[in-house]
Protein backbone atom coordinates (compact mmCIF):
# COMPACT_ATOMS: atom_id res chain seq x y z
CA UNK A 1 0.00 0.00 0.00
CA UNK A 2 1.26 3.46 -0.91
CA UNK A 3 0.17 6.30 1.34
CA UNK A 4 0.39 10.03 0.75
CA UNK A 5 1.08 11.74 4.07
CA UNK A 6 0.05 15.38 4.03
CA UNK A 7 2.76 18.04 3.94
CA UNK A 8 3.16 19.14 7.55
CA UNK A 9 3.33 22.90 7.00
CA UNK A 10 0.35 22.91 4.65
CA UNK A 11 -1.74 20.71 6.91
CA UNK A 12 -0.98 22.74 10.04
CA UNK A 13 -1.65 26.02 8.26
CA UNK A 14 -5.08 24.85 7.13
CA UNK A 15 -5.94 23.52 10.57
CA UNK A 16 -5.01 26.79 12.24
CA UNK A 17 -7.42 28.69 10.01
CA UNK A 18 -10.16 26.51 11.51
CA UNK A 19 -12.61 27.76 8.87
CA UNK A 20 -11.66 25.54 5.96
CA UNK A 21 -13.58 22.25 5.59
CA UNK A 22 -11.20 19.31 5.78
CA UNK A 23 -12.53 18.12 2.42
CA UNK A 24 -10.81 21.13 0.87
CA UNK A 25 -7.43 19.81 1.99
CA UNK A 26 -7.97 16.79 -0.25
CA UNK A 27 -9.47 18.79 -3.12
CA UNK A 28 -6.57 21.26 -3.17
CA UNK A 29 -3.83 18.62 -3.31
CA UNK A 30 -1.55 19.19 -6.30
CA UNK A 31 -2.48 16.92 -9.20
CA UNK A 32 0.99 15.37 -9.43
CA UNK A 33 0.60 14.09 -5.85
CA UNK A 34 -2.74 12.48 -6.58
CA UNK A 35 -1.21 10.35 -9.35
CA UNK A 36 1.01 8.40 -6.91
CA UNK A 37 -1.38 7.72 -4.05
CA UNK A 38 -3.68 4.85 -3.16
CA UNK A 39 -4.95 6.58 -0.04
CA UNK A 40 -4.63 10.03 1.52
CA UNK A 41 -4.31 10.29 5.29
CA UNK A 42 -4.77 13.82 6.68
CA UNK A 43 -5.49 13.54 10.42
CA UNK A 44 -6.40 16.48 12.61
CA UNK A 45 -4.21 17.60 15.48
CA UNK A 46 -6.76 16.21 17.98
CA UNK A 47 -6.54 12.80 16.31
CA UNK A 48 -2.75 12.75 16.61
CA UNK A 49 -2.25 14.20 20.10
CA UNK A 50 -4.50 13.56 23.07
CA UNK A 51 -4.64 16.00 25.97
CA UNK A 52 -2.31 13.81 28.05
CA UNK A 53 0.22 13.21 25.26
CA UNK A 54 3.70 12.97 26.83
CA UNK A 55 5.84 10.75 24.57
CA UNK A 56 8.23 12.07 21.89
CA UNK A 57 10.89 10.69 19.59
CA UNK A 58 13.98 12.83 20.20
CA UNK A 59 16.73 12.12 17.61
CA UNK A 60 20.26 12.83 18.80
CA UNK A 61 22.33 15.42 16.99
CA UNK A 62 19.70 17.06 14.79
CA UNK A 63 19.35 20.16 16.95
CA UNK A 64 23.03 20.84 16.21
CA UNK A 65 22.84 20.78 12.40
CA UNK A 66 22.33 24.11 10.67
CA UNK A 67 18.58 23.73 10.07
CA UNK A 68 18.17 22.46 13.61
CA UNK A 69 19.93 25.52 15.02
CA UNK A 70 17.53 27.73 13.06
CA UNK A 71 14.50 25.75 14.26
CA UNK A 72 15.04 24.42 17.81
CA UNK A 73 13.18 21.15 18.56
CA UNK A 74 11.73 21.07 15.04
CA UNK A 75 13.19 17.66 14.32
CA UNK A 76 11.82 16.17 17.54
CA UNK A 77 8.38 17.16 16.25
CA UNK A 78 9.07 15.68 12.80
CA UNK A 79 10.43 12.43 14.23
CA UNK A 80 7.45 12.08 16.58
CA UNK A 81 4.71 12.76 14.06
CA UNK A 82 6.28 10.58 11.35
CA UNK A 83 6.74 7.70 13.80
CA UNK A 84 3.09 8.02 14.83
CA UNK A 85 1.93 8.17 11.21
CA UNK A 86 3.96 5.09 10.29
CA UNK A 87 2.58 3.21 13.30
CA UNK A 88 -1.00 4.14 12.45
CA UNK A 89 -0.88 3.56 8.71
CA UNK A 90 1.85 0.88 8.42
CA UNK A 91 2.60 1.79 4.79
CA UNK A 92 4.77 -0.24 2.45
CA UNK A 93 6.18 2.89 0.81
CA UNK A 94 6.37 6.46 2.09
CA UNK A 95 7.34 9.38 -0.15
CA UNK A 96 9.19 12.52 0.92
CA UNK A 97 10.58 15.43 -1.09
CA UNK A 98 14.32 16.14 -1.28
CA UNK A 99 13.68 19.87 -0.72
CA UNK A 100 13.66 19.19 3.05
CA UNK A 101 17.08 17.53 3.01
CA UNK A 102 17.57 17.22 6.77
CA UNK A 103 14.06 15.83 7.17
CA UNK A 104 14.82 13.13 4.59
CA UNK A 105 18.01 12.13 6.40
CA UNK A 106 16.14 12.11 9.71
CA UNK A 107 13.31 9.91 8.46
CA UNK A 108 15.72 7.37 7.01
CA UNK A 109 17.55 7.41 10.34
CA UNK A 110 14.48 6.71 12.47
CA UNK A 111 13.29 3.97 10.10
CA UNK A 112 16.70 2.26 10.36
CA UNK A 113 17.19 2.85 14.08
CA UNK A 114 13.69 1.78 15.11
CA UNK A 115 13.50 -1.17 12.67
CA UNK A 116 10.41 0.10 10.88
CA UNK A 117 9.21 -1.98 7.95
CA UNK A 118 8.79 0.99 5.62
CA UNK A 119 10.44 1.69 2.29
CA UNK A 120 11.29 5.40 2.34
CA UNK A 121 11.34 6.94 -1.13
CA UNK A 122 13.01 10.32 -1.53
CA UNK A 123 11.59 12.16 -4.52
CA UNK A 124 13.39 14.83 -6.51
CA UNK A 125 12.51 18.42 -5.66
CA UNK A 126 9.73 19.69 -7.92
CA UNK A 127 10.69 23.07 -9.33
CA UNK A 128 9.10 25.97 -11.13
CA UNK A 129 10.35 26.75 -14.64
CA UNK A 130 12.94 29.18 -13.32
CA UNK A 131 14.27 26.65 -10.79
CA UNK A 132 12.54 27.86 -7.62
CA UNK A 133 11.62 24.88 -5.44
CA UNK A 134 7.86 24.50 -5.18
CA UNK A 135 6.63 25.27 -1.67
CA UNK A 136 3.48 26.44 0.05
CA UNK A 137 5.54 29.41 1.28
CA UNK A 138 5.99 30.77 -2.24
CA UNK A 139 2.48 32.26 -2.23
CA UNK A 140 3.71 34.81 0.34
CA UNK A 141 6.28 36.25 -2.08
CA UNK A 142 5.33 39.52 -3.75
CA UNK A 143 5.49 39.61 -7.55
CA UNK A 144 8.83 41.43 -7.36
CA UNK A 145 10.23 38.92 -4.87
CA UNK A 146 8.95 35.99 -6.91
CA UNK A 147 10.76 37.38 -9.95
CA UNK A 148 14.06 37.33 -8.04
CA UNK A 149 13.61 34.06 -6.12
CA UNK A 150 15.33 31.97 -8.79
CA UNK A 151 18.65 33.27 -7.40
CA UNK A 152 18.40 30.60 -4.67
CA UNK A 153 18.63 27.72 -7.16
CA UNK A 154 21.11 29.66 -9.27
CA UNK A 155 23.46 29.80 -6.29
CA UNK A 156 23.17 26.05 -5.72
CA UNK A 157 23.80 25.31 -9.40
CA UNK A 158 26.97 27.38 -9.22
CA UNK A 159 28.21 25.10 -6.44
CA UNK A 160 27.42 22.08 -8.60
CA UNK A 161 29.47 23.52 -11.47
CA UNK A 162 32.47 24.01 -9.19
CA UNK A 163 32.10 20.46 -7.84
CA UNK A 164 31.76 18.85 -11.27
CA UNK A 165 34.73 20.77 -12.73
CA UNK A 166 37.16 19.79 -9.99
CA UNK A 167 38.87 17.06 -12.05
CA UNK A 168 39.51 19.40 -14.97
CA UNK A 169 41.28 21.64 -12.46
CA UNK A 170 43.37 18.73 -11.18
CA UNK A 171 41.54 18.42 -7.85
CA UNK A 172 40.06 15.27 -6.31
CA UNK A 173 38.80 17.11 -3.25
CA UNK A 174 37.40 20.55 -2.63
CA UNK A 175 37.43 22.65 0.50
CA UNK A 176 33.88 23.00 1.80
CA UNK A 177 34.56 26.69 2.30
CA UNK A 178 35.10 27.08 -1.45
CA UNK A 179 31.63 25.69 -2.23
CA UNK A 180 30.12 27.78 0.53
CA UNK A 181 31.75 30.95 -0.80
CA UNK A 182 30.39 30.36 -4.32
CA UNK A 183 26.83 30.11 -3.00
CA UNK A 184 27.18 33.10 -0.69
CA UNK A 185 28.64 35.29 -3.41
CA UNK A 186 25.61 34.77 -5.65
CA UNK A 187 23.04 35.17 -2.87
CA UNK A 188 24.68 38.41 -1.81
CA UNK A 189 24.11 39.92 -5.26
CA UNK A 190 20.34 40.01 -4.63
CA UNK A 191 19.27 43.05 -2.56
CA UNK A 192 15.87 41.53 -1.77
CA UNK A 193 17.57 38.81 0.29
CA UNK A 194 17.55 40.44 3.71
CA UNK A 195 19.23 37.59 5.60
CA UNK A 196 21.28 34.52 4.74
CA UNK A 197 20.73 32.20 7.69
CA UNK A 198 23.17 29.54 6.54
CA UNK A 199 24.89 27.81 3.67
CA UNK A 200 25.88 24.31 4.78
CA UNK A 201 28.06 21.64 3.18
CA UNK A 202 27.09 18.37 4.85
CA UNK A 203 27.46 14.61 4.71
CA UNK A 204 24.82 12.86 2.61
CA UNK A 205 23.98 10.30 5.29
CA UNK A 206 24.21 12.27 8.52
CA UNK A 207 23.89 15.99 7.66
CA UNK A 208 27.05 16.57 9.71
CA UNK A 209 29.32 19.33 8.38
CA UNK A 210 32.21 18.47 6.08
CA UNK A 211 35.54 20.26 5.78
CA UNK A 212 36.41 18.61 2.44
CA UNK A 213 34.27 17.18 -0.36
CA UNK A 214 35.47 14.36 -2.61
CA UNK A 215 33.99 11.43 -4.50
CA UNK A 216 31.47 10.67 -1.75
CA UNK A 217 29.78 14.00 -2.48
CA UNK A 218 27.71 16.16 -0.16
CA UNK A 219 24.49 18.06 0.32
CA UNK A 220 24.70 21.81 -0.21
CA UNK A 221 21.76 23.38 1.62
CA UNK A 222 20.77 26.91 2.46
CA UNK A 223 18.16 29.03 4.17
CA UNK A 224 17.58 32.70 3.49
CA UNK A 225 14.96 35.38 3.95
CA UNK A 226 13.70 36.87 0.69
CA UNK A 227 11.52 39.85 1.55
CA UNK A 228 9.73 38.41 4.56
CA UNK A 229 9.65 34.77 3.40
CA UNK A 230 12.03 32.08 4.61
CA UNK A 231 13.17 29.92 1.70
CA UNK A 232 15.11 26.67 1.98
CA UNK A 233 16.64 24.61 -0.78
CA UNK A 234 19.45 22.16 -1.40
CA UNK A 235 21.29 20.27 -4.07
CA UNK A 236 22.87 16.81 -3.85
CA UNK A 237 26.39 16.56 -5.27
CA UNK A 238 27.89 13.17 -6.05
Amino acid sequence: MNVLLMNFNFDIRVLLLDKVPRQSIIISLPQHFCKIKDHIFAPSSDMMYGKNHATYVDPKGFNEIREGISRPNHFRGVATVVTKLFNIVTPTNAYFGQKDAAQCVLIRRIVDDLDMDVNVQIMDTVRERDGLAMSSRNVYLTSEERGKAHVVYQALCAAREVFESRYSRGMEELESNDLQEVVLNILETEPLITEIQYVAIDDLETMQPLTKVGNDGCIVSLACILGSVRLIDNIVLR
